[in-house]
């Protein structure tokens, strides 16, 4: 078959076709090789999701809050990025920024900590130190050895190490820990009718502002437009409940109060967990 040979069954699912494309799986009818255009086309599209209808989704999330959650749900979603895609790429530009942004932490290395070539210093903690690491683990003696080995790199390589664990794996725990912000709205608007669904839906609107706002804060040219990004960050979560959930301002003030006490408990532990896991045990 040449390239421009029009087939009578779809190539894809074998339907019998008549037109451009299979009236059951959708795919073109004539097969051809994609130009470069059109795998860039796909990538920005379908994967980077910066077609036209990203700006409004942007729009609408950032400057009405709660309102995107809230069309969602009526129904009115073509014309919005999917929220799952759009949680996934704000996030990942966050992370990104937070890694490669302008500003970086710096750790000063004491004058006599000299690393030798294999990268630990000559000198072996001591016993104080070996001792409190101890009391906090004593229940492994390979995660003493590990910490003893981490305390005995010169500073910059092991705040090094954490920091590409970090980068490396806290990503995947902030996203796997969604379904709990989910939950914990589920709890707090217990007999409001909304289903599960809807609070995971809220979650991912939520926290992908969330990190398009810490990005922006992260760099910042002003200090001025710094706080006042952090200004809006704080007062959309409980515009957006309200707008979301409805109730009075007294109740979802106490309703937002509870979710960041428990949600700010479970992004430290995830952090936390997640570094000293895949720093210490693996």
């Amino acid at each position: 078959m040449t390239e421009h040979a029009a087939p009578s069954h779809c190539l894809n699912c074998g339907a019998a076709v008549a037109n451009n494309f299979c009236s059951v799986c959708g795919q073109e009818t004539v097969p051809h090789v994609p130009s470069v255009r059109e795998f860039f086309h796909e990538f920005i599209g379908h994967y980077v999701a910066l077609e036209g209808k990203l700006w409004n989704t942007l729009a609408l999330m950032i400057f009405r809050p709660g309102r995107l959650t809230a069309d969602y749900i009526a129904g009115r979603r073509a014309r919005y990025v999917a929220p799952l895609r759009l949680y996934l790429t704000l996030s990942v530009l966050f992370f990104a920024l937070l890694h490669y942004g302008p500003t970086e932490f710096k750790v000063v290395k004491p004058a006599a900590e000299a690393p030798n070539r294999i990268g630990l210093t000559d000198k072996k903690p001591d016993a104080n130190t070996v001792r409190i690491n101890s009391k906090l683990i004593g229940v492994n003696p390979a995660w003493d050895a590990r910490i003893q080995q981490i305390t005995a790199m010169p500073t910059d390589e092991a705040f090094a190490l954490v920091r590409s664990k970090f980068f490396a794996y806290v990503p995947y725990a902030m996203f796997l820990i969604m379904p709990l912000f989910a939950l914990y709205l589920k709890l707090l608007y217990l007999g409001s009718g909304r289903r599960y669904g809807e609070h995971m839906l809220f979650a991912l609107h939520t926290n992908g502002f969330a990190f398009l706002l810490l990005g922006l804060i992260w760099v910042a040219p002003w200090t001025w437009l710094g706080t006042a990004l952090f200004i809006w960050l704080l007062a959309y979560l409980p515009m957006a409940m309200r707008r979301v959930y409805g109730g009075s301002r007294k109740a979802t003030a106490a309703r937002w109060f509870v979710l960041m006490a428990m949600y700010t408990i479970t992004v430290v532990a995830a952090i936390v967990g997640t570094v000293f896991v895949t720093t210490i045990v693996i």
